[in-house]
């Protein structure tokens, strides 16, 4: 478990960003600047509501502690490559799709380490880990920028190399993706039998709100209607694996994930099942 947790859970969220950026070009970012609207709303959807509408739900159902950290670093994490996939799938604007998630994640360095802290102070009090702010910012840039930058710079350079390694990373990183969460589950298998009843429905509800209230708001803003499916999946997606890393940076236990993983690591589970029916309505208009 210890190597599962310092080796294998950073390696894999790596994996997952590296082959993000992969699949990324210059472009992608510039088309911020072409499509700024858009871009905007999504961005609101994602880093602003998604967090206020966890920390409701959170209340809502009473969390405490560990499960309400576990939430709030959950909301706090950027789409990744599934919503990109669920975009794709659902006939949305895959290009707003994957500017969202390539900007916000970049972006994530710098607003990640410091709501997250503010979350472990806030819900855990006096039994607060100590969080630096700087140390997490250094994680998260080895563990999730740096890769993305890497794999943009393959793409840009060698774009052959790129499309060649792209299905192969991909399928490494769901492989890894689906050990860790399974193993998050198993090394918390008391707390997560003690809180399924609240923990499931809570998640549930929260995937639900965020992919309605996504959609509700880019309605709202005269989006057209690829553009908001897109922003309904931005908002109602989130990358689950960095929610499980957040929570073992955090945690520093070496041995075993702490109960802050919980949350990311059931929804990893929840957010496919919620995302369905989303996506069979949104293919069929």
């Amino acid at each position: 478990m210890d190597t599962l947790i310092n080796v294998v859970l950073p390696l894999s969220l790596a994996i997952i960003m590296l082959s993000l950026g992969i699949g990324l070009t210059l472009g992608d970012f510039a088309r911020v600047l072409r499509q700024p609207k858009a871009f905007a709303i999504g961005a609101v959807a994602q880093v602003i509501l998604l967090p206020i509408v966890t920390y409701i739900i959170v209340l809502a159902f009473g969390f405490g502690t560990e499960l309400a950290v576990g939430f709030m670093l959950l909301s706090f994490c950027p789409g990744g490559v599934t919503s990109n996939m669920v975009s794709r799938l659902a006939r949305g604007d895959v290009a707003l799709s994957v500017s969202l998630t390539a900007v916000i994640s970049l972006l994530s360095i710098l607003t990640v380490p410091v709501l997250a802290a503010w979350a472990v102070v806030h819900f855990m009090g006096d039994a607060a880990p100590d969080v630096s702010v700087t140390s997490l910012a250094i994680a998260m840039f080895l563990i999730t920028t740096l890769p993305v930058l890497i794999g943009v710079t393959i793409r840009h350079f060698a774009p052959g190399f790129a499309t060649a390694v792209d299905s192969f990373l991909t399928r490494l990183a769901t492989l890894l993706f689906i050990l860790i969460v399974i193993a998050a589950l198993i090394g918390n298998w008391d707390t997560f039998i003690e809180n399924l009843g609240t923990l499931g429905p809570a998640l549930i509800v929260l995937n639900v709100a965020l992919l309605l209230i996504g959609f509700g708001l880019a309605r709202t803003a005269a989006l057209g209607w690829h553009q908001s499916k897109t922003v309904s999946i931005e908002a109602g997606i989130q990358n689950a694996t960095l929610g499980i890393t957040l929570a073992a940076l955090i945690s520093g236990q070496s041995e075993g994930f702490s109960a802050m993983a919980l949350p990311a690591a059931v929804y990893g589970i929840t957010m496919y099942l919620v995302a369905l029916p989303f996506l069979a309505f949104y293919r069929s208009r």
